[in-house]
């Protein structure tokens, strides 16, 4: 039992602030660590860490974090450089951009979804078309 109390604590000390469920936030929110919100919050969030959002946390925001935890709702867009979680009690309105996406069962995601990430390079395919014309040509001509 000892043990279960310690790691609670350890887990309370690394956030470093809450927004209570009867909190009203409207404007704009930076920080470095790990904020939970349980209540609404209206606006831009920005940060290279970790927002949690609380089974009553309600956000609607445009949210650019290292990583999203959501267990409420959010209505806005989410930009994440590291992971997005979607929990069973939350819905997400708005378009995520993530590398990667955790969706638990019983959790909504209403809009779409890009996971190509910085370093992904989209080749045309009208290039390739291009070369095996010239290709081909060389063929019947060779």
């Amino acid at each position: 039992m000892w043990k279960e109390k310690t790691n609670m604590k350890k887990d309370d000390a690394q956030i470093k602030a809450y927004m209570g469920e009867d909190t009203v936030f409207n404007g704009s929110l930076t920080f470095d660590g790990t904020v939970r919100i349980d209540g609404k919050f209206e606006g831009q969030v920005i940060t290279e860490d970790t927002l949690i959002i609380g089974e009553t946390g309600h956000l609607m925001a445009e949210i650019s974090a290292g990583t999203v935890i959501c267990m409420g709702r959010v209505e806005g867009t989410v930009m994440a450089s590291k992971k997005v979680e979607i929990h069973s009690t939350s819905k997400v309105v708005g378009n995520v951009k993530s590398p990667a996406l955790y969706i638990e069962l019983g959790g909504v995601l209403d809009g779409s979804c890009d996971m190509t990430g910085k370093e992904t390079k989209i080749i045309p395919l009208v290039k390739t078309d291009e070369k095996e014309k010239k290709s081909a040509s060389q063929t019947k001509n060779g």
